[in-house]
This record gives C-alpha cells, structure tokens and sequence, in this order.
C-alpha cells in the first residue's frame, strides 16, 4: 500500500532515530513510501522568546544539533540519492560513537563517508541557504500542524507524534501509517515501561 507523509528528525533524539532509520530500511527494502524528511530544531523548540532563533545565529554559535540539521539539508537538497546515506549514518555518528554533532568536523567526516564534496556542502550551509530552509520548515511544522518534538508524522491535516522503543520495527511503522488518519484517537501513551 502507497503511504505519502512527512516526518521530523533532530539528531540529538534516539527516537527520532528510531523512526527515521526504519523509514529508511523500509524504503531499502521496497516499502512504497513517498516521505519528507523534516527538519525540527529541539533546541529552537525549548528556547526563550529572548533568545535569537537558531537559523539567525553564526555557525560558530549554533545550539546543541543544529549545525548538523543545515548540513542535513544541504544535503537533502543538493543530493537527494545520497540524503538516507547520510541521515542513517548521522544518527549513527551521534548515537552509536557519541561524536560531537555540532562539530564541523565530525559532520565533514560523515559527508565524506557516503561519498560527497565537504567543502562544497560547506559553501552552501555558509550561504545561509540552509538556515532559512530550516527555519522556514520548522516553523511551518509548528504553526500548521502543532509539532512539539521528533519524531512527528505528518500526513494531510495530521500530525502525530509518535515514540519507537526499538530499532528496524519495520511492522511498528506499518502499524503508525495505518492510524495516521484515525481521528478517534487522540491520545494513547502508556504509564510506565519496564526498560
């Protein structure tokens, strides 16, 4: 069955990885999906209302995740055919070997590793190009369908927000695209788990 929708991604969130590694691998390995990754800045989202927005900070200033959210769309709009290689191995760099993902450096190393230029992915993130891109998704994430945090889908007129506990769940996921659209359940969170 055809599913078409989009989905938030910080690096800084295991859950967010969750989700966004298995759209991947069920992309990889056939799944018809027509998805938008979309960028949502976790630290944008707990900032003060005096504090400047993330994408109007010099790079040299940015919060926790952000760097590594321009990046990802310079890649994502540059070069699509490499942009899962990279989300994929992102993730991995902050979450499997605890690099600094606001390092530039740590983020050129992952370029490089699926295969692309770093000084010209570099040039276009100093462009600016990607900033607004990022604040432009962001805040319309926010303003037309609520979003709060990673990972949410997003399909239509809804947004849901939604928490995989586990890695490469391929089902879990064809169980979320089944509900996305059923707007008799608001809310279903369980009290506690035994993890």
């Amino acid at each position: 069955m055809h599913h078409s929708f989009s989905i938030t991604y910080d690096y800084l969130c295991p859950f967010a990885r969750n989700a966004n590694e298995t759209i991947v691998e069920a992309i990889r390995g056939g799944a018809d999906l027509d998805v938008v990754f979309v960028p949502y800045s976790l630290r944008e989202a707990h900032a003060t209302e005096e504090e400047t927005a993330q994408w109007d900070l010099p790079c040299g200033q940015l919060g926790a995740g952000v760097l590594a959210l321009l990046w990802s769309v310079a890649v994502r709009d540059n070069h699509p055919d490499s942009f899962m290689d990279f989300h994929v191995a992102m993730f991995s760099a902050r979450h499997d070997d605890g690099a600094d993902i606001n390092n530039e450096n740590v983020i050129r190393g992952v370029v490089e590793a699926v295969g692309l230029n770093a000084r010209t992915l570099h040039d276009h993130v100093a462009s600016g190009v990607p900033a607004q891109v990022l604040a432009d998704e962001h805040t319309s994430a926010v303003e037309v369908h609520g979003v709060f945090g990673v990972p949410t889908f997003m399909q239509g007129d809804d947004a849901v927000f939604v928490r995989f506990m586990d890695r490469h769940e391929v089902r879990d996921l064809e169980k979320v695209l089944e509900m996305l659209s059923w707007e008799n359940l608001n809310e279903f969170k369980r009290t506690g788990i035994d993890r």
